[in-house]
């Protein structure tokens, strides 16, 4: 298994699960019919840095990291993560959100924020927080789940200097 940065031929294989995740709707805020162009630039070309999770040259996860707020905020990265449903529950999340810790500190960030934590993501809510993040906001009914209706979402935070 590999982490490596991910450059623009690798959305091929990215594509199948931004598509997967983001057309259920349960868990990232961009619309549900987001198309192949709009996650490129979402997923590939806006952020700062982008990863792959590769299992035998195959790659099953990705992950982005970004400048949060720009000016006074601009020590404060925010990361997304995506694993493909066939390799769930294999500790990619976790792998790639240590590695993503490691690479912000790298590129000179402080801390990490992610913004929109659906509070129905309990798996996720689960891993941030033994990866040492905490609840620092909650905004009631942010976020509209598919089956569950209106949910709140987090903003999560980890400070990452020691």
């Amino acid at each position: 298994m590999n982490i490596r940065e991910a450059t623009e031929k690798d959305f091929d294989a990215i594509w199948p699960i931004f598509h997967e995740i983001v057309s259920a709707g349960e868990t990232y805020a961009y619309p549900q019919d987001t198309t192949r162009n709009e996650a490129l630039k979402i997923w590939l070309q806006a952020p700062r840095k982008t990863y792959v999770f590769e299992d035998d040259n195959k790659i099953i996860g990705t992950y982005y990291i970004k400048t949060n707020q720009s000016g006074p905020g601009s020590h404060v990265c925010n990361c997304g993560y995506m694993v493909s449903s066939k390799a769930r529950g294999k500790g990619l999340a976790t792998a790639m959100c240590e590695h993503s810790q490691k690479v912000a500190l790298e590129l000179g960030y402080k801390a990490m924020q992610f913004n929109f934590v659906a509070a129905s993501n309990e798996g996720a809510i689960r891993l941030w927080n033994k990866l040492g993040f905490e609840i620092v906001g909650r905004l009631p009914k942010a976020f509209n789940h598919p089956s569950k209706g209106y949910v709140d979402a987090l903003v999560m935070y980890k400070w990452l200097q020691t």
